[in-house]
């Protein structure tokens, strides 16, 4: 392990040094001042998340390609099949963690889970804890209600206990550490399941007897893919993280090892070490205010693996899903909230007795944010240096800038496009994404949406920062899951910045070398198109039009296993949820 990961931070800073020499080389020709420093600088500061990221995708390829099973490669012991845990053994805990959630929906998804492993014949191993957050007092009649209606029908079969806060202190992270102070002494293992997510038995199962077999690991994340789903957003979102995930979690698995990552849901966390070394601490912000880790996911790993248990990641899809954004709005105001709570682990980064690889995890999610802020001003940097210049040629070696801005590319779509080659050269794969063809397309139709909306967000995470520069706080609210629409009107109000930044920062070219704005609009041209493309791409009608036509397929749709073939629910029409809250940055918590 300690030679993978000198390898893959070798493999880093080449492919960092090569990009960073062919943008030198390019900006040689006008000398070196304030402005190229300033690119330099930032494109510094963007390339180790882009070239880990690279690096993950290529050795996933190589795994992929060249052996018959890769997570024996990755992690030869969690090959193994694993036997079913004594039922002498304490149940093992199922998390379900809640907060305004509609009743119905809830419901619908914890009963197919219960149903699979009803027919696996596993109920008994489990006993399921409603961790419910939800304030409002309406909805807590409707949840109340259909939580007693829940455990009635299936009282003979499971143990199902409901607990509510008043107060959701600390978030998820603090509902989590309730349970834990009520009942984690009662259970030796659990499995932390969100509103959203969707198991099968046999995911349940596997994730339970590996952790069980290895009483190394401390927490056991399970690979999680999205929901089919009818929203054009969702679709665009999940073609493309269902190819970049394959890859990049196999190659980051090859170096991580020991170091895993982990997501805060659909993963089975081992309790006693959980409860004695992964509690969270209170942070202050600048005004010596209290606040609660919002990104708790991550931090709770890097402190279970310096406790000495193991997180690992079993890199395999696996039957476990959950439910994506389904529109561009909700999915950038999820960011955000990532956004704010990686900043947050710049307090833990001198944290004692972290490993190395720990903390290098920390800094990738942290430059991970910071990474928008750094494109948008290197590319201002670039404007102001080709505006003031007489000629192209005076401060830019075209040809050189070509190739690194080609390299540029290549880093940040390549997962997903190591992924294709994969899908490519295995016809069951090609099948099971609808065919060559519509796959072809799909993958066209996703890398230009993907081109498109990365400046949206890098503007939406530059504004972010600066809010909680200037002391503002994010909020953590439930996630929209049933109505994709967004009218033009919202569009405009919530994108409309976007779109007058990147038209004011293309003028100068305009009016001095307008041969430039083709370059500019690889990195800023999907802030000109933001508002039509979000109120576009949350139509129902559109998202049905793709489905009609197999655009966009992912394999659950074409080879559905029991589990999606029982949820109709999510392959018909979504309608609109009789109330929805959104995530924002606010001066509250």
């Amino acid at each position: 392990m300690a030679r993978r990961r000198v390898l893959f931070v070798l493999l880093v800073l080449v492919c960092s040094l090569c990009v960073l020499g062919l943008m030198a080389q390019a900006l040689a020709p006008g000398g070196f001042g304030l402005l190229d420093s300033i690119i330099l600088l930032a494109l510094a500061t963007t390339m180790p998340w882009l070239a880990v990221g690279f690096c993950n995708g290529m050795i996933g390829l190589w795994l992929t390609l060249f052996y018959a099973n890769p997570l024996e490669k990755v992690s030869p012991s969690l090959c193994e099949t694993p036997q079913p845990q004594p039922t002498s053994l304490s149940k093992t805990a199922l998390l379900l963690c809640i907060r305004n959630e509609v009743p119905a929906r809830l419901v619908r998804n914890v009963t197919l889970m219960l149903e699979s492993l009803q027919a696996n014949g596993s109920m008994q191993r489990f006993h399921l804890y409603v961790l419910s957050d939800t304030a409002d007092e309406a909805w807590t009649v409707k949840e109340t209600e259909a939580i007693v209606m829940l455990t009635e029908r299936w009282r003979e079969q499971m143990t199902i206990t409901y607990r509510r806060r008043e107060v959701n202190t600390g978030f998820k992270a603090g509902n989590i550490k309730d349970f834990c102070q009520q009942w984690g002494h009662d259970h030796e293992l659990a499995v932390v399941l969100d509103a959203d997510s969707l198991m099968s038995a046999q995911a349940l199962n596997r994730l339970v007897d590996t952790i069980h077999r290895r009483p190394e690991i401390g927490i056991l994340q399970g690979l999680v893919v999205g929901l089919p789903s009818r929203s054009a957003f969702t679709r665009f979102f999940q073609f493309g993280m269902r190819l970049g995930m394959r890859s990049y979690t196999l190659g980051s698995a090859w170096w991580q090892g020991d170091c895993g990552p982990y997501w805060g849901h659909n993963a089975a966390i081992r309790l006693k070490p959980f409860i004695e070394h992964c509690q969270l601490p209170i942070l202050k912000d600048r005004r010596g205010q209290s606040m609660h880790v919002l990104s708790h996911d991550q931090l709770e790993a890097v402190l279970m693996r310096r406790a000495g248990s193991e997180v690992r990641v079993l890199p395999i899809e696996d039957e476990s899903f959950e439910e994506n954004p389904l529109n561009l709005l909700d999915f950038v105001q999820r960011d955000l909230r990532w956004c704010a709570g990686n900043m947050q682990y710049l307090h833990f980064l001198t944290l004692p007795g972290l490993q190395v690889t720990s903390r290098v995890q920390l800094i990738l999610a942290i430059l991970m944010f910071l990474a928008g802020p750094a494109w948008l001003l290197g590319t201002a940097a670039m404007v102001a240096l080709i505006s003031t210049a007489p000629t192209l040629s005076a401060v830019l070696d075209l040809g050189y800038l070509l190739v690194a801005l080609a390299g540029l590319w290549v880093l940040i779509l390549a997962p997903k496009l190591v992924s294709v080659f994969a899908v490519v050269s295995q016809a069951d794969q090609r099948k099971a994404f609808g065919g060559a063809g519509r796959f072809g397309f799909g993958v066209l139709l996703e890398t230009v949406f993907s081109i498109v909306i990365s400046p949206v967000l890098w503007f939406s995470q530059t504004l972010a920062v600066l809010g909680l520069l200037l002391g503002k706080r994010a909020t953590w609210a439930a996630q929209n899951r049933d109505d994709t629409s967004l009218g033009w009107l919202m569009a405009t109000r919530v994108f409309g910045l976007h779109t007058v930044f990147a038209v004011l920062l293309a003028l100068p070219l305009v009016f001095t070398h307008p041969q430039a704005l083709p370059l500019l609009a690889l990195f800023v041209g999907g802030l000109w198109v933001v508002i039509p493309l979000a109120v576009l791409s949350a139509k129902l009608s559109v998202g049905e039009f793709f489905c009609r036509n197999g655009w966009l397929t992912v394999p659950d749709e074409v080879q559905p296993c029991l589990l999606i073939q029982s949820l109709q629910c999510a392959l018909d029409p979504l309608q609109p949820a009789a109330s929805s809250t959104r995530v924002g940055l606010d001066s509250g918590q």
